[in-house]
């Protein structure tokens, strides 16, 4: 038995993902439908936003009187969405080499550049010499073996 239900995707993982129903409880989708819907939910996930699902129940004979889990997968009729018809994103994302994005970026980096402690080398420098270090090391300790 088929039933359209509404959630919020909580968790997507390498199993599928996690779906918390409109009614508080907690479902799973396969990792096929999330697979075959990965932009949705990523998006959905992202935005805490509400999606229609189709619930299927699993049968509860092999529980032992356990409540059945519920199976979902995204439906793949959108009726009952506002933006049913709208394939195009309200946002689109920024090309590269636009003045705005390039601003956005340059700002970023400025910002970051100010986490940069002065008493010490920046963080590159120190990442390399701690490399530089380890394979001394490791040359050191292998060459003696030979």
């Amino acid at each position: 038995m088929t039933q359209r239900v509404r959630g919020t995707v909580i968790n997507v993982h390498a199993f599928g993902a996690t779906v918390r129903l409109e009614n508080g409880e907690v479902a799973s989708v396969p990792i096929a439908d999330v697979n075959a819907n990965r932009g949705a939910y990523s998006r959905a996930f992202l935005e805490r936003a509400n999606l229609p699902f189709d619930a299927h129940a699993v049968s509860s004979s092999t529980l032992g009187g356990k409540k059945a889990p519920v199976l979902l997968m995204l439906a793949k009729t959108r009726i009952d969405e506002p933006n049913a018809n709208s394939a195009q994103p309200s946002d689109p994302h920024p090309e590269p080499g636009e003045e705005h994005f390039e601003q956005q970026i340059a700002l970023y980096l400025k910002e970051t550049q100010e986490w940069e402690r002065a008493d010490l080398p920046p963080a590159h420098e120190r990442h390399f010499l701690k490399k530089k270090r380890r394979a001394a090391f490791f040359e050191s300790r292998h060459s003696k073996e030979r």
